[in-house]
């Protein structure tokens, strides 16, 4: 049964940094794109930045690039998400995806994930 478990939320000031995890079982990350999402309170979901299943594609929203970094270690079969420079407006919940599409590499068009994490809070604050 494919699972995917966020952790690494938390609180921390602007300008601070998290890393995130989401830790896969069930499947193998060579056979699925993972992403980033978020949700603020009264907001819709949004796409943070997605990794292929190869890990060679890597795409981030704007609001977030130079900031986020998103990373994968095949043996741990867990992505991360490294985000820097917090701002406060990155509070949201956090939540991983998979996309089992074959032959799409990654693109942070939320209906492409079927599959999806319980979410982690993320709360940037002084």
């Amino acid at each position: 049964q494919l699972q995917l478990v966020e952790s690494g939320g938390g609180l921390v000031q602007p300008g601070g940094s998290l890393r995130l995890s989401c830790a896969a079982s069930g499947f193998t990350l060579d056979y699925y794109a993972i992403g980033w999402f978020r949700q603020a309170p009264g907001k819709d979901r949004e796409g943070v930045s997605c990794i292929s299943r190869r890990g060679g594609t890597t795409n981030y929203a704007d609001s977030v690039k130079g900031r986020f970094t998103i990373s994968r270690d095949i043996a741990k079969n867990t992505v991360y998400l490294q985000m820097n420079s917090l701002k406060p407006e990155d509070t949201a919940v956090y939540y991983c995806a998979a996309d089992s599409n074959w032959f799409r590499l990654c693109a942070l068009n939320l209906p492409d994930f079927t599959s999806w994490g319980q979410g982690t809070q993320v709360t940037v604050s002084s």
